[in-house]
């Protein structure tokens, strides 16, 4: 597992527990995908001009079949590739997931206003982006005009609850 993030710290607004279940989700996927000596990647890119951040989760694993991306977001949808990536990671058939993952990915992602692709090559590996709105940006300051909050005088001795 590897990752490349931003030197920068990157600031999301919204549930944070909805992304990191996301993220996870997807990480999982990726893990369970892969077989033995494959690598999956997390990375993260920011575009300030498009207001957007990018949260890539990247595996050398099974990738999903052309008639399987279509549906890949629906509730319940299990892929043909689930059979062939248990056997690779020696579960059991059917010991997978119910299939409610990307949907759940999907659903939080949009609910930070965001949303979710994916570019997947069979036999290669998948690539799922999250793609986020930043914050707008602080106003700068004008030149010479003050920062911070306004001053205030300490009160007058013996009266507390008024400024002096």
């Amino acid at each position: 597992l590897g990752a490349e993030l931003q030197p920068e710290p990157v600031v999301l607004r919204g549930d944070q527990s909805a992304l990191t279940h996301a993220l996870v989700n997807l990480v999982q996927n990726a893990l369970d995908f892969t077989p033995r000596g494959g690598e999956v990647r997390v990375a993260v890119r920011v575009d300030r001009a498009a207001g957007v951040a990018e949260l890539s989760v990247t595996d050398t694993g099974t990738g999903i079949p052309p008639e399987d991306l279509p549906h890949i977001f629906e509730r319940f949808y299990r892929g043909h590739n689930r059979r062939a990536a248990e056997q690779a990671r020696g579960r059991a058939r059917g010991a997978g997931g119910a299939g409610l993952g990307l949907s759940i990915v999907q659903q939080a992602v949009e609910g930070l206003g965001g949303r979710v692709t994916v570019a997947s090559t069979p036999g290669q590996g998948s690539r799922f982006t999250l793609h986020l709105p930043l914050p707008p940006a602080p106003p700068k300051a004008a030149a010479g005009a003050p920062t911070g909050s306004p001053s205030r005088r300490p009160a007058r001795p013996g009266r507390p609850d008024r400024p002096g």
